[in-house]
């Protein structure tokens, strides 16, 4: 397999798609240290990181086009990551509320305690 050059502007939106993968990867991080119970410690890792991680896969997927690579590997990786982050946050979440575990979240306005 032969190596090609990249271009220029190829360079430029990889090296982008890395930069804004890794901004939210370490936001994701940051929330997950930062926030304060289980409930808002969720979103930082199903949210933040997986666009993370998204951009990451989009930077290796335009790599391997302009090495004129399908990239299925980067496209099965995505694809797994978006179907599942979701559900297992779901499922998280859920066996949370039947543990009954506290959250530190106010109500919303005009909500009864329960």
């Amino acid at each position: 397999m032969t190596n090609f050059e990249i271009h220029g502007l190829a360079q430029v939106l990889i090296a982008l798609l890395l930069v804004i993968g890794g901004l939210f990867a370490l936001i994701g991080a940051i929330g997950l240290l930062r926030f304060p119970d289980f409930f808002m410690r969720l979103h930082a890792p199903t949210k933040a990181t997986t666009l993370g991680v998204g951009g990451v896969l989009l930077a290796s997927l335009g790599y391997h086009w302009t090495q004129h690579q399908f990239g299925l590997q980067e496209l099965l990786i995505t694809l797994f990551l978006f179907i599942t982050a979701p559900v297992s946050a779901n499922l998280l979440s859920k066996a949370a509320l039947h543990l009954r575990l506290p959250s530190k979240a106010g109500l919303p306005p005009g909500q009864p305690r329960a």
